[in-house]
């Protein structure tokens, strides 16, 4: 019978790291955002357009859906750079120093033909502009007193990722390396900041709408989540991170990469652990995240052993119905834990005793 063990362990720790960052964050994220939280029209409108959008990106020209999905990567990324763009000398040393290097090894890939060669004096020019900018924002940022917020520190994430994209998109180096680095940092991000639009009440319905949906997506007519899934695979966008299978499974072309998980699979996973590590406190929340990893695991077994995958409609998982069955069981016996815990109310006195004057 075949497992694996790598992915359930993957969804466990990138939530436990993306829900603790955010708890830190939670401050700064929430006055960027204006301390606003999602109600029940924000949330039904939000599901509506994960709809919407799964549904008609097979129709969509591919440069659109590459415009789109490319704006949206450096749109995050300069927003939550430019949060902590207020950085003090010493990590802007450590910040602008990590883009000159990595802007210096993706300048030596080019010149060890990593790229085509008809692009490398080009991939070669723009790394080397991308690192003698990183270097001339950590002098400015030296010269200057006070520490503020800056753009153009904020520039330089956005940049590299799309530096790397258009050169490096088709390459050996960008699948499945860099596609899966930049796959878990959008998913850590996205939890850090919509995770907190949330709160405890309006939580179980958007569970329930997103399972359902999922769904309805995956196993239902059409299965337009594999179709858009695929469609946005084809293109290299960091929309699903690829890992193999642990213990690993051989064919003649070496270790199979076998196992997709999706942003909003990790997202999903990481909403409902935020608002359970904010209600509940770190213990239920890790029981919880290894709840949640082994119900994911059982699912997973089932899609790679073709007796067990027979029971499914089609051999592909909703990953939110794992997600949510591992959760659910772990929260309702912590609420029910915490209504008996509650004190009893104490019985009232007599009205008569209370009244009693005191006898000279």
């Amino acid at each position: 019978m075949y497992f694996d063990i790598l992915m359930p362990a993957l969804l466990f720790s990138v939530t436990l790291v993306a829900i603790f960052l955010g708890k830190r964050a939670e401050a700064k994220v929430q006055s960027t955002l204006e301390e606003r939280t999602f109600g029940n029209k924000e949330t039904a409108l939000f599901i509506v357009m994960i709809v919407a959008a799964v549904s008609v990106v097979t129709f969509i020209p591919n440069m659109a859906i590459l415009a789109f999905f490319l704006f949206s990567y450096v749109s995050l990324l300069f927003t939550v750079s430019y949060t902590y763009s207020d950085m003090r000398p010493k990590r802007a040393i450590l910040y602008c120093g990590l883009f000159i290097a990595a802007s210096a090894l993706a300048a030596i890939a080019s010149l060890l033909g990593v790229v085509p060669p008809d692009v490398q004096p080009y991939a070669l020019t723009a790394f080397t502009c991308l690192a003698a900018c990183s270097l001339g924002v950590l002098v400015h940022i030296q010269r200057r007193s006070r520490p503020t917020h800056k753009w153009y520190v904020a520039a330089l994430s956005p940049a590299l990722f799309l530096l790397l994209f258009i050169f490096f998109n088709g390459t050996q180096l960008w699948f499945p390396y860099l596609l899966d680095v930049y796959g878990l940092l959008f998913a850590i991000l996205i939890i850090i900041y919509l995770s907190p639009m949330f709160n405890w009440k309006i939580l179980f319905a958007y569970a329930a709408a997103i399972t359902v949906m999922d769904i309805i997506l995956v196993w239902g007519p059409g299965h337009l989540m594999i179709q858009a899934a695929n469609t946005l695979t084809s293109m290299n966008l960091p929309v699903l991170v690829w890992f193999p299978n642990v213990p690993p499974l051989f064919s003649s072309e070496g270790i199979l990469i076998l196992h997709g998980l999706g942003l909003g699979d990790l997202f999903f996973s990481g909403s409902l652990s935020f608002q359970t590590l904010k209600k509940f406190g770190t213990k239920t929340t890790v029981i919880s995240l290894a709840a949640i990893a082994i119900s994911f695991g059982l699912f997973e077994l089932m899609l790679m052993n073709p007796e067990l995958a027979d029971i499914l409609p089609i051999k592909a998982l909703p990953a939110t119905l794992p997600i949510l069955l591992g959760w659910l069981p772990v929260i309702g016996a912590r609420l029910l834990i915490s209504r008996r815990q509650q004190p009893k109310p104490e019985s009232a006195a007599p009205l008569a005793q209370q009244w009693t004057l005191p006898q000279n």
